[in-house]
């Protein structure tokens, strides 16, 4: 019997919330990702992602490869943020940041109707992006990329203050810094932090939630390797469209999946890591 060629194109995708965990992960070990859903969950479409890496929202490839070693990265899980500022103070004092000057914020998102959670806490900072604006449009090299790391850094001798890497951020995370007479940023406390061996970056070890998670994306078995390689929930960037290759990430992080994620450790900047 001759059956008719069925061309995905003509049928419309239901999108792939009915697809279980245990369905993603059995077609991930064959090396495949499930793209859509047609004909009542009939059909799948299936992409390959061999030799590839990405946050699982969409299936849009936020991180073509890792190319530095540590990579660092942070995970941010919204739902797990109360807005006790304690990242925000913590980050102040650790980086010696000016009453006027920020290095991380706290972005209040309201909704209205008839919905449970009428209010949402946005934790931002500098993305670190892999493909950065800021040291492109830096005219004397102040903003770099460091080498070995990953981390966008600033050498403060070496800025003019013409702002110019200010207007190329896409998010906001630079001001000007009277003091040092330069634009000044985070730096995921590597001066002041990681450079003296510690694991964490300030605002990270300070959450009293585990909100900010901060990791190695280089290694499978980090923390932030798998939460951002996780199938219990969408993982996004900030403005995907600029195409900046950002290094934090974004999900809900409802406390069932991060237990399922974290094998019950809600909170694993208090209990397995070192600060």
């Amino acid at each position: 019997m001759k059956f008719p060629k069925i061309n995905l194109d003509n049928l419309k995708n239901e999108g792939t919330d009915s697809v279980t965990p245990q369905e993603r992960r059995k077609f991930l070990k064959l090396g495949l990702a499930i793209a859509g859903v047609y004909a009542g969950g009939k059909i799948l479409s299936l992409t390959s992602v061999i030799g590839t890496a990405h946050a699982s929202g969409g299936g849009v490839e936020f991180v073509k490869k890792y190319p530095y070693n540590p990579h660092y990265s942070m995970v941010i899980r919204q739902s797990l943020c109360i807005d006790c500022e304690k990242c925000v103070d913590a980050c102040n004092t650790t980086n010696h940041v000016p009453e006027y000057g920020y290095r991380t914020r706290i972005l209040t998102k309201k909704y209205t109707g008839n919905l449970d959670k009428q209010v949402e806490f946005i934790p931002v900072l500098c993305n670190h992006c892999n493909d950065a604006p800021c040291v492109r449009a830096c005219p004397t090299k102040a903003t770099y990329k460091d080498p070995i790391t990953g981390i966008v850094r600033m050498e403060s001798k070496k800025c003019i203050g013409c702002k110019t890497c200010m207007l190329a951020c896409p998010y906001d995370a630079r001001y000007f810094s009277a003091a040092r007479r330069a634009v000044d940023k985070c730096d995921f406390c590597w001066e002041e932090r990681l450079s003296k061996g510690k694991k964490q970056t300030g605002c990270s070890a300070a959450c009293p939630t585990g909100a900010r998670t901060f990791g190695n994306l280089t290694d499978p078995d980090n923390i932030v390797y798998k939460l951002v390689h996780q199938l219990e929930e969408q993982v996004w960037v900030l403005r995907p469209a600029d195409d900046t290759k950002p290094n934090i990430f974004y999900m809900k992080g409802n406390m069932r999946s991060v237990d399922n994620i974290l094998r019950g450790q809600k909170f694993i900047n208090f209990s397995s890591e070192k600060r």
